[in-house]
Parts: structure tokens; sequence; C-alpha cells
């Protein structure tokens, strides 16, 4: 038995061996790739801390983007009766306009968040998935429609909707300008700016 006893432990101290030779081979492999990535990547934390030490962001006294935000939410954010002016310029450079209450949106605009969090099979354990939710209508919507725009007409309150791109784009202004470009714009919905002008 003896005998029997110490050849098994010969023979496992030689597979233990063995594995511990080809682990730690495996192991350099592997470290080698890490070590790779970790220079590099100090590299890059070195060579961004050079760059702010001796180009630090200037700092400033006046910011001309949050006044832009402010009248922003200055001019549309008053008054639930705002007026919006839509010049909208063909492929042909012909002009039309709509007059909406409030601003055109966006069918990319959703009044929910778009993505939900939700438990999933992730093959051996669940978690957590970050999944697109349905919108308040009961559908899903994709971000490719964002082109498509939709707005109430100022004065009877019916749905308008127009696209931008190929070729089609669009001005937004709070006030109907007189500009020469302007001059010949036709009203594609049923508000005419001389009908409104009273409620600008």
């Amino acid at each position: 038995m003896r005998r029997v006893t110490r050849r098994h432990k010969s023979v496992a101290a030689l597979l233990l061996a063995a594995s511990l030779a080809f682990g730690v081979s495996a192991c350099d492999d592997g470290s080698d790739n890490t070590t790779s990535r970790s220079r590099e990547s100090k590299a890059r934390n070195s060579n961004y801390d050079q760059l702010v030490a001796r180009q630090p962001a200037h700092t400033g006294s006046y910011s001309p983007t949050r006044e832009t935000k402010n009248f922003w939410i200055d001019t549309w954010m008053k008054s639930p009766n705002k007026l919006s002016y839509v010049y909208i310029q063909n492929a042909n450079g012909d002009y039309g306009y709509f007059v909406l209450k409030g601003l055109p949106v966006s069918y990319c605009v959703s009044l929910l968040p778009p993505e939900v969090k939700s438990r999933g099979d992730l093959g051996q354990y669940d978690g957590d998935l970050v999944v697109q939710g349905p919108s308040m209508d009961g559908t899903y919507s994709s971000g490719s429609n964002c082109n498509a725009y939709y707005g109430k007409d100022a004065i009877t309150g019916a749905y308008v909707e127009f696209s931008v791109g190929q070729n089609q784009s669009y001005f937004l202004y709070d006030k109907p300008l007189d500009l020469p470009q302007f001059e010949n714009a036709r009203p594609l919905g049923p508000s005419r700016i001389a009908d409104v002008k009273d409620k600008s």
C-alpha cells in the first residue's frame, strides 16, 4: 500500500508541476498583452497630463452659450400661446411657411426615456439589460425618423407635419420676418401670417 500511495503521490506531484508550468506560461502570454495595454494607457494618461499642465483650460467670467440657452428659455417657455413661424425651402429654392402654436417637434422627441432597464437571461446568470421602452402610444420608435416634424396650426389647431432633408430645409423664427427671400412664401397650412400678426 505504501508503494502505491507513494507512486500516486509522485504522479500527483508531476501533474501538479505540469499544470503549474502550463498555467504560468498561459499567464505569461496574457500578461504580455495586459502589460502592453497598461503601458499604452499610462502613456496616454501621461500625455494628457502633460498637455493639461502646459495648456490648462481657460476660465471666463461670461458664458455666451448659457446666455443663449437662457434666451431660448425666455423666448419659448414663458407663454403657452407663443407662435412659431416655420419657413420651408424646397429643392427649387421656393419658400412656404407654417404658423404653429408652440415649437415644431421631431419624431425623435419622447415624453418618456427611450430605454428601460429589464432583467434578462445572460447565459449562465440573469442580469440587467437596457432595452428599448414603449412610448406612450404603446409602440416602439427608432431614431431613424428624426427628420419628420409635427406641430399644431396656430388658428385652427389642425395637426401639421413636414420633413426636412432631401434638399428641403426649414428656418424657425418667433416672429414673421420681412426678408426678400420670404416675400413670395406661400402658406402650407391653414394659418396665414396676416391672420395672426396681432397674436405674435
